[in-house]
């Protein structure tokens, strides 16, 4: 009998063969490949976003711990904030705005994610998108245009020195600690401080840190602070941005790669959603 023959015979019976006993057909490997690569991603990017959920929460109530009660949070972190000694904005607010910022992004990446939601990944990838182009904005500006930066930087941190410094606790402790710290004054100089709240409250004089030579007079009046010449806080903490250039570019570029990560892996996710259902 021909092998064509008891082919023919077995015809039959092929149906009560299982296709369970025979390997996978390459078609159906590769989905379930797929499947499999879509879900890992799919996991990895929600816990990413449940850290940054996280981390923004903590973020935002330490900016209201400080916002609310300043002195206490000077009191626990006060040999850091001494260490590091570049804090010259009111800290509170701006841990607030990043807190706030990060807990939208690990919110929408968390949620997208897990629900799937083309909606919610569009939205993540754009707020990330602008946030990078900002950062490489703010970065090319800072070192082409270093002026321009340091225009925009007074034009900010001025009206800080001139109506909160004296009146708001948060805002006091943490430029006192800086100006000891640096042994630097004002943002420029003492003149940040002319007509400003503290000037008018304190009997028309300027912070002790503008004046080096306080031992040889009692007040450290205008007269004073121009004898002395106290640099501003800018070039002293210029100088230290200088000096560990290196660190600070290895952690702009680890935020970089970090937001172009979280970009891809949204922009995969949201393509990949049509084809998986």
């Amino acid at each position: 009998m021909t092998i064509m023959k008891i082919a023919d015979l077995l015809g039959p019976w092929k149906h009560h063969v299982k296709e369970d006993n025979y390997p996978l057909r390459p078609a159906v490997f590769t989905c379930q490949v797929k499947m499999g690569c879509f879900t890992f991603v799919k996991v990895m990017m929600v816990l990413f976003n449940l850290l940054i959920f996280i981390a923004g929460g903590a973020l935002l109530g330490v900016g209201i711990w400080v916002s609310v009660d300043g002195g206490s949070f000077l009191k626990v972190i006060g040999p850091i904030a001494s260490s590091q000694a570049m804090q010259f904005v009111n800290i509170g607010y701006f841990c607030i705005a990043i807190g706030i910022v990060l807990v939208v992004l690990g919110f929408l990446g968390c949620c997208g994610a897990q629900k799937e939601s083309k909606c919610l990944l569009m939205l993540f990838f754009v707020i990330v998108l602008i946030i990078f182009i900002a950062e490489i904005a703010a970065a090319v500006v800072a070192l082409v245009y270093s002026s321009f930066a340091e225009s925009l930087l007074r034009a900010w941190v001025t009206p800080v020195l001139q109506n909160d410094y004296g009146k708001q606790t948060d805002v006091t402790g943490i430029w006192n600690t800086t100006m000891s710290e640096l042994k630097c004054c004002g943002f420029t100089n003492y003149t940040d401080f002319t007509n400003s709240y503290y000037f008018k409250n304190h009997g028309q004089t300027f912070p002790p840190f503008c004046c080096s030579n306080l031992t040889s007079v009692s007040v450290c009046n205008e007269n004073a602070a121009a004898e002395s010449n106290v640099q501003g806080c800018f070039k002293q903490l210029f100088s230290i941005l200088r000096e560990n250039a290196n660190i600070v570019g290895g952690i702009a570029v680890a935020i970089c790669v970090l937001e172009i990560a979280a970009m891809a892996v949204s922009m995969y996710l949201y393509c990949k959603i049509d084809g998986k259902n």
